[in-house]
Order: structure tokens, then sequence, then C-alpha cells
């Protein structure tokens, strides 16, 4: 009887250790779903400034991502930690990921500034990928950031993995991570340059098209008739959303 009882009680701590684990991973997961809600708040709220005050959105659209528990476990293997807590938090940025696509190159650059000046925003590493493209034509302005996530009876400062880039050069990365994950492919080497004569492509067009912008504005800013001047009152008269 006692032997059945202390068998008991031994299955009952290893039940209550595995419900504790399994709460833990789940208030990070869910710290981690706030970090990005914060961060997503911050691009929206920066992007109707932008729309006021010059009549225009630098973003186009913003696209979100929790890195799944499949995914967590695979990366702790490969890097060669044990998954717990404490490790995961410690050794991995990506886990809350906002990906931020902008009309043009001069507004990644505007919109991270904007981002990084913020008092509660701690940038821990910045990777420029615009102005040192990778060896496969990837583009794209990274930033690891901490935002703080205040909950009701604790403050915890949480990673996330910012991604900036143009519409084009999110176009490119979409295709390109397609036809990476393709298995056998013939004359890989001819298309991996293709690709990569894809991205300069973009890359200029993308320059061009934003000379095309700063050009319309100047002449828009140089023109001072009174038609003019009523065109741009009526542009003000949008709502604020």
């Amino acid at each position: 009887m006692e032997l059945q009882e202390a068998g008991q009680k031994i299955l009952m701590e290893q039940a209550m250790g595995l419900l504790d684990g399994v709460m833990e991973y789940r208030e990070m997961m869910m710290a981690y779903s706030c970090a990005i809600k914060e961060v997503k708040t911050k691009f929206d709220v920066l992007d109707t400034e932008f729309h006021i005050r010059y009549q225009r959105n630098p973003i186009s659209t913003i696209h979100t991502r929790l890195k799944s528990q499949t995914s967590i476990l695979e990366k702790m293997s490969r890097i060669g930690y044990p998954p717990t807590i404490e490790n995961i938090e410690a050794c991995l940025n990506d886990i809350a990921g906002v990906r931020v696509i902008c009309s043009y190159v001069d507004d990644i650059y505007e919109i991270a500034d904007a981002l990084i000046r913020q008092d509660d925003i701690r940038l821990i590493r910045k990777k420029d990928y615009i102005a040192n493209p990778k060896p496969n034509g990837y583009r794209s302005l990274h930033l690891i950031v901490t935002v703080p996530v205040f909950f009701a009876e604790s403050k915890k400062e949480m990673k996330v993995e910012v991604q900036i880039r143009t519409i084009a050069m999110d176009f490119w990365a979409s295709l390109e991570h397609q036809i990476k994950y393709k298995k056998d492919i013939a004359d890989a080497d001819q298309i991996i340059g293709k690709l990569k004569k894809c991205a300069d492509v973009i890359a200029e067009t993308d320059l061009e098209m934003q000379k095309i912008r700063q050009q319309l504005e100047k002449e828009e800013n140089a023109e001072t008739d009174v038609e003019t001047i009523f065109e741009k009152l009526k542009k003000f008269d949008v709502p604020i959303v």
C-alpha cells in the first residue's frame, strides 16, 4: 500500500512538473506575441504620422510571424543547446518577427531610424543587406530590437526581429524562398545566376522609382498658383485612421 502511494506521488510530481513546463512555455510565447503587437503598433503609428504630415504612406503592408514550436526545437538542436526557456530566450532572436514592406528605399531608413529613436526601443543588432546585399542578391534591412511588454504584475523586455524591405525586394525574396526549397533542380547554378541578375535589376528599378517620386515632389513644392494651393489643401482633408 505504501509503495503504491509512493508511486502515485512520484507520478503526480512528474505530471505537475510537466504542466509547469507547458505553462511556462505558453507564457513565453504569449510574451513574444504581445511584443509583436507592440512593435506593429509603433509602425502603424509612424505610418499614420507620415500620412498626415506628408500626405503619403511609406508602409505598404506589415506582416507578423511567431516562430512555431517545431522550428524553435529544430534551431535549438542545430545550435547545440538544450531547449530550456532560459536557453531559448537567450539564444534565439527571431521567435517574434515583424516584416515591414515599404514603397521606396529611403522610406526603409526613415522608418527604421524613427523606430530606433523611440526611448523604449533598444537596438541589439543591425544588418543592412541593402547597402551590402547577400551573394545571392537578397536585400533587406534587418534589426533585432527589444521592446518592453507590460503585464498585470510585471514588465518584460522582449526581443523582436524586424525586416524592412521594398515591395520589389519582398517579391524577389518570396520567389527565391520558394525556388530554394525545391529539390532536384536542373542547372541550379544557372538559376542562381539568373536570380542574382533579377535582384540587381529590381534594385536599379527601386532607385529609379525613388528618383521619379523625388522629382515629382520637388515640382509639386515649386508650384505656387492658387489652384495648386487648393489642391494641396484638399489633401489635408483626409480621415485619420
